[in-house]
């Protein structure tokens, strides 16, 4: 009874191991051990709440056999399982090292360059391609807002690493959180102890699907501008885009895409730099007089959700911060990122700006003369489409586990077979929400007014808002004025920021679709 106790008990070891090391791996993989990074870091954010599930239901207890329970006796040291309930505190005979090495904690750490070369394909991706258009409509008082932004950027990605944290009974500051959305639950308890949570999902989720539809959208819309002379519509580049990310659908895991991304990256850097050489070759011509203090009352407010979006990177932090191996550096690691993402970007925008003034494009490489504009967009759209399915695919899961595999709490069926394989139906949502995101571009093809949208909505809201919110309502006692004073100003100016930019983004895309629905 004993031998077949201990195999029992070691099949279910080695499957609990397996799971667990299969996802930390991947969480890994996104953390920079493989080439899977993404300018707008939603690898990160997927990593951010699966982590937070994965750690929710990989708490450990021991395993009770009928026959230990009749007979009274103990059970054995080191045999423990995971219950996906998150009942059963960890008895103190299960060994520390039993738990860490389960947890993947024993693996290895992210440094602090390799956590600011992450940070950096977060802040500095393809969408800096639109700050030039910010500049159009803002002027001087855009480069401003660029540097403002980075600034609050890197101090609420602090402040919400310090939600992370408690003092102890020894007075020693320890992490007791996890991720974004346990700082949230911790802010709405007891109360209300997963709306934080499910806010923070949300957020997320819109965030994941608009950035799809930015994909579909900067594909049609740089294909279109590369072959003018074709008869092919921007809708019907959209179309032929979707086609290629239809297969998206059937993704079990992002092993196969993540390894391009390190090279799409490096690609786009590329590319910035041939920009930035081809308006520094015309540096006699730059129109300093078209940079003026006025701002165009209508359309800024669109230009103030196109820069929050394009410094986006909280969801994914409190999991990067986790992973470091001197999680003490991570402040100096914040600071350098977000310098050198305010000078590029404001060196990108005025140069791009200076050079083709009134005439700047939404994405600013149609400005680019014909001869080498569809070499570079071509490249960018193999960027965008290879990009696309790691925010999809965090959408996805996400969608799935809080709608379908979230247990009894769950609001439908599981979408999973037995065999673990993806029922007919799940596989038809999946596709749906490509077609959905397709429709969006078709109907609203406009890069500017859906990035402004979602910066102004989503970007603040997890920029600004939160962590500042959540700063105050967790660690008020312990700040000092100047903290509560910067707090408030941040929540303030940003909540003002987020429904201007967000109504005025409303505005523009109903007028857009009303438009393309008449035509």
């Amino acid at each position: 009874m004993a031998t077949l106790l201990r195999s029992k008990l070691s099949n279910v070891a080695t499957s609990v191991s397996n799971k667990s090391q299969a996802k930390m791996s991947g969480m890994f993989a996104r953390m920079g051990f493989q080439a899977a990074t993404d300018e707008e870091a939603v690898g990160f954010a997927h990593c951010d709440d699966l982590d937070m599930e994965h750690r929710q239901g990989l708490q450990m207890d021991i395993l009770k056999s009928e026959s230990g329970e009749e007979s009274g006796e103990p059970p054995l040291e080191g045999d423990i399982h995971y219950q996906r309930d998150g009942t059963g505190p960890l008895p103190p005979s299960a060994s520390k090292e039993a738990c860490s090495e389960l947890s993947g904690q024993g693996k290895p750490k992210i440094t602090a360059w390799e956590a600011g070369w992450n940070v950096t394909n977060a802040i500095q991706g393809m969408f800096v391609l639109g700050l030039p258009y910010a500049i159009l409509h803002g002027g001087y008082l855009g480069l401003f807002l660029i540097i403002f932004a980075a600034v609050v950027c890197c101090y609420t990605g602090k402040i919400l690493i310090a939600c992370l944290y408690e003092e102890n009974e020894d007075g020693e500051i320890v992490r007791v959180r996890d991720s974004y959305v346990d700082i949230a639950n911790a802010c709405c308890a007891p109360r209300f102890p997963t709306l934080g949570g499910r806010i923070v999902n949300v957020a997320q989720i819109i965030e994941l699907v608009m950035t799809c539809i930015l994909y579909v959208v900067v594909s049609g819309n740089l294909m279109y501008n590369s072959f003018p002379n074709l008869p092919v519509s921007q809708k019907s580049w959209s179309i032929i885009a979707t086609a290629v990310l239809l297969p998206c659908a059937f993704l079990k895991n992002l092993k196969a895409v993540s390894k391009f991304s390190l090279l799409c990256t490096l690609a786009h850097f590329v590319i910035n730099i041939l920009v930035i050489a081809y308006c520094l070759s015309r540096a006699r011509d730059w129109a300093w007089d078209k940079v003026k203090f006025y701002i165009d009352v209508k359309k800024f407010p669109i230009s103030i959700g196109i820069i929050v979006f394009s410094y986006t990177s909280q969801i994914f932090l409190p999991s990067l911060e986790g992973n470091m191996q001197n999680p003490k550096e991570f402040h100096c690691m914040m600071n350098w990122t977000h310098i050198a993402a305010c000078i590029l970007k404001g060196l990108f925008a005025l140069v791009a700006y200076l050079t083709w003034a009134d005439e700047t494009k939404e994405v600013i490489t149609d400005n680019l003369p014909s001869t080498i504009r569809a070499v570079v967009n071509i490249f960018l759209v193999a960027k965008a489409l290879l990009s696309y399915p790691l925010p999809f695919f965090a959408a996805v899961e996400v969608l799935e586990r809080s709608l379908f595999q979230d247990g009894n709490r769950a609001f439908f069926p599981n979408c999973y077979g037995g065999d673990g394989r993806l029922k007919s139906w799940g596989l038809t949502l999946r596709c749906a929400l490509v077609v959905f995101t397709l429709l969006m571009a078709i109907y609203v093809p406009h890069f500017a007014l859906l990035m402004g949208l979602t910066g102004s909505l989503t970007g603040a809201g997890l920029c600004f808002l939160l962590p500042s919110l959540f700063h105050l309502k967790l660690l008020w006692r312990k700040l000092l004025w100047h903290h509560v004073f910067f707090d408030v100003a941040i929540f303030v100016i940003g909540g003002i920021c987020s429904v201007s930019g967000f109504i005025h983004s409303l505005e523009g895309l109903i007028e857009a679709f009303r438009t393309n629905a008449e035509d």
